[in-house]
């Protein structure tokens, strides 16, 4: 699998989705959540930072993966 740059460019852009989600997630539940649904506040906040801080870590595994998966990297040249 991970001589497979095509799935690991797949898996990156993917990684990016999710980073999107978790983000998003995490925002709506801090800062909106409270409008439009009934839930207690110390359970949006744990939830939303939860999401948030885990987004923010998939922030940075995913450019990891990135940077991986797509520079490029001659074989030969060692």
């Amino acid at each position: 699998m991970n001589d497979n740059k095509i799935l690991q460019q797949f898996h990156a852009m993917f990684g990016i989705f999710m980073v999107v989600f978790y983000l998003g997630i995490g925002i709506f539940l801090l800062f909106f959540a409270s409008k439009m649904f009934n839930i207690d506040k110390a359970i949006r906040v744990i939830m939303g930072s939860t999401f948030l801080l885990y987004g923010l870590y998939r922030i940075y595994v995913t450019s990891k993966q990135i940077v991986k998966a797509f520079s490029r990297k001659d074989k030969n040249k060692e």
